[in-house]
């Protein structure tokens, strides 16, 4: 038996980390002080693209990725900037915001119902080309 469900995670994070809508969210589009962060397999990107000037990090690479003691840092995740991570539903969007609130980064958000929501919306995306 498990101690604590998926949604039991997503819930107690979602109780912790800041939650954009997708009107909230388009409103940083533009806004050299924000960085999207797209949490999304790469096949998901290159079959449904992605917000525009939006930051590929897969999800299993995030906390390598985010911690400047890493071999993996990335300079991005030590930019200063707001970050806004999104992936297809919310969900793995929300447990990584948790994660890299928990080691640190303060300036960091979350799309609240993911890249779907915004392309239901019919905010503006891009497509990503196949490697």
């Amino acid at each position: 038996m498990l101690k604590k469900t998926y949604r039991a995670l997503i819930d107690e994070a979602l109780g912790e980390i800041q939650s954009l809508d997708v009107d909230q969210a388009e409103a940083c589009l533009d806004d050299e002080n924000y960085v999207f962060v797209d949490l999304r397999d790469p096949r998901e990107l290159t079959r449904e693209g992605k917000i525009p000037g939006a930051f590929h990090a897969p999800r299993g690479m995030l906390e390598f990725w985010v911690d400047p003691t890493s071999p993996y840092h990335k300079d991005i995740f030590s930019s200063g900037k707001q970050l806004i991570f999104y992936c297809q539903s919310g969900w793995r969007s929300a447990l990584a915001t948790k994660t890299v609130q928990d080691m640190g980064l303060e300036r960091v958000a979350h799309i609240e119902d993911g890249y779907r929501s915004w392309v239901d919306s019919g905010a503006p995306t891009e497509e990503v080309p196949q490697r």
